[in-house]
């Protein structure tokens, strides 16, 4: 009887660690995604397509993705599983969970292709959702695209972000306390909004309005009832925090956020030094309150996108390993809370905690090292192919010198067929810019063509006066068709942009990207140390709320012509 017993345990326990494996499965090697598709892509609305991964052989939506990113050589691309009528559909794709959303993330930008999944393993390994990634190549109506990778998206779901589902009815009581999903980012009409009630922070920013969207539901879907319940949950959670009694254990910050994901989600961001940290592709959650009035707080996380992380971008202190992501930078506005929370001894206390506890295990130099190793050995097999079709991916030493000159992103250096932007005072059609502007968030590098790259928000109309009237229509989101072709060195530019370093091979960028973080990790420890003695947050006094200078779905927008 006994060893019955022990035969069954023995069993359940390998079944469960089957289902783990099916989950979030190693990958051992390179998958190959194919996709066919008649119509022409866009980054509005999905266009229908066929596509083969793995198991899954049928149709899809996609649609292109990004904002900035829009004018790269390679796309990014959101996905839906259709059936043959057209409807959405649940399937797993390559080993992981059922959903009918994903992603294609093209990892341009960044020549490891770990930032990413690395980001997303290292928040899953700290206890929470992320998404689960697969490495792949592309292949796109016969084209080869590169190395890609697929991505869960950000959805509710069992096997997502866990949260319940909202229907039309619960407008009242506990029903409607959750779940939301929530997110602070660049935005459009069909995005549900909220401006802050308090300033962001930042030196030098244009703005200082924090815009939060409801993701989930969505805006088509949210009753008004829900919407109101949320967005005053959410300026609860903002004016508490700014409030005198905020630490308070009873009636603070505790009472409405949930702590420790707070205190996972500041290690995780700090770690990775994102220029885009905390003020874009920031998600939060709110799940619904218990019976007894417990629970239902608001949840810090899941992570999305890392590429300008880990030393890999040349504006917002990004490859500062000495600096801190909460004090905020000169691009966009920093929700205020972070720095507030650090101001609670309780709170530092905690990250002190966890974080030295992570240290001995997720965190460790030889535990990240590890990752990224067997990442690049899946890697090895593609990079020839990688880079023979995105050759300005790597450059020549002369190259990586002229590079290591260029002046930092948003400092307007000229351009060919423009005057440089620091005198410019005209866009044709009669776009007025004063000289005291200060920086842009995108550095537009020397190119020729006469017209910047420009990114999210930025809304043009098929014609534009002024312009060459070979320009080519453009939509709603600055969408290039994706079988636009680059100006001439424009793909090159694009990739020095936003770059703190530049490569000339894939063994150079892996050796940069550990050293930076071993140098990042010992700047938190030595930092961190402190938290519950001597140390203070660098604090910035939130100034009056700042509306974007030209309006629209990002801060810094170009205006709408």
């Amino acid at each position: 009887m006994k060893k019955r017993i022990i035969i069954t345990l023995l069993l359940a326990v390998v079944a469960l660690a089957g289902q783990c494996q099916k989950k979030n499965p190693v990958q051992k090697t390179v998958e190959q995604i194919s996709i066919t598709t008649d119509a022409k892509l866009n980054a509005r609305q999905k266009v229908g397509a066929y596509m083969k991964a793995g198991d899954y052989d049928g149709p899809i939506g996609i649609k292109l993705r990004g904002n900035s990113s829009l004018s790269f050589n390679q796309k990014k691309y959101t996905i839906e599983l259709r059936d043959r009528m057209g409807k959405d559909v649940e399937a797993p794709l390559l080993g992981m969970p059922s959903h009918s959303d994903w992603v294609l993330l093209a990892p341009y930008n960044d020549v490891s292709a770990v930032r990413d999944p690395l980001a997303f393993y290292l928040w899953r390994e700290m206890g929470h959702w992320g998404p689960r990634t697969r490495i792949v190549e592309l292949t796109l109506n016969g084209e080869y695209r590169g190395i890609y990778i697929l991505s869960e998206a950000i959805k509710r779901g069992e096997q997502r972000v866990n949260i319940d589902k909202m229907r039309k009815k619960d407008i009242g009581g506990i029903d409607v306390t959750g779940g939301y999903l929530l997110r602070i980012d660049t935005y459009n009409e069909d995005d549900a909004t909220h401006v802050s009630k308090v300033p962001g922070i930042g030196e030098g920013n244009m703005s200082s309005q924090v815009i939060w969207s409801c993701i989930y539901p969505k805006k088509k879907k949210l009753q008004p009832e829900q919407l109101a319940y949320i967005w005053n949950y959410v300026d609860t959670v903002e004016q508490v925090i700014q409030s005198d009694s905020f630490a308070d254990p009873n009636t603070g910050y505790s009472r409405y956020i949930d702590v420790p994901s707070f205190v996972d989600y500041f290690i995780h961001t700090e770690l990775s030094m994102n220029a885009d940290g905390y003020k874009r592709s920031a998600y939060f959650y709110k799940e619904k309150q218990n019976a007894d009035g417990s629970g239902g707080k608001l949840v810090a996380g899941p992570v999305w996108d890392y590429n300008l992380a880990y030393g890999n971008a040349n504006f917002a202190n990004a490859d500062n390993t000495e600096a801190w992501c909460f004090e905020g930078a000169s691009n966009n506005p920093t929700p205020a809370l972070w720095q507030r929370l650090l101001q609670d001894p309780a709170f530092r206390k905690q990250v002190k905690s966890r974080y030295e506890s992570l240290r001995k295990n997720v965190l460790s130099n030889k535990a990240i090292n590890t990752y990224i190793d067997r990442h690049a050995r899946l890697l090895a097999p593609c990079l020839a192919r990688h880079f023979e079709k995105y050759p300005e991916l790597l450059v020549s030493e002369e190259e990586k010198l002229q590079a290591s000159k260029q002046p930092p992103f948003g400092a307007f250096p000229p351009m060919g067929g423009l005057p440089a932007l620091d005198s410019i005072h005209h866009f044709p059609g009669g776009f007025s810019m004063s000289d005291s502007i200060p920086q842009f968030p995108f550095g537009f590098p020397p190119m020729g063509g006469g017209v910047p790259p420009m990114g999210g928000g930025f809304h043009m109309p098929d014609s534009i006066p002024g312009f060459p009237d070979g320009f080519p229509p453009m939509g709603e989101g600055f969408s290039f068709g994706d079988d636009f072709p680059m100006m001439p060195g424009f793909g090159n530019a694009v990739v020095g942009m936003f770059a703190a370093y530049r490569v000339s091979s894939y063994q150079e960028e892996i050796q940069i990207l550990k050293k930076w973080l071993a140098s990042r990790l010992s700047f938190l420890d030595r930092n961190i140390s402190r938290f519950d003695k001597d140390w203070e947050p660098h604090i910035q006094e939130p100034k009056e709320i700042k509306a974007p200078l030209f309006g629209g779905g990002f801060p810094f927008a170009f205006p709408a012509f």
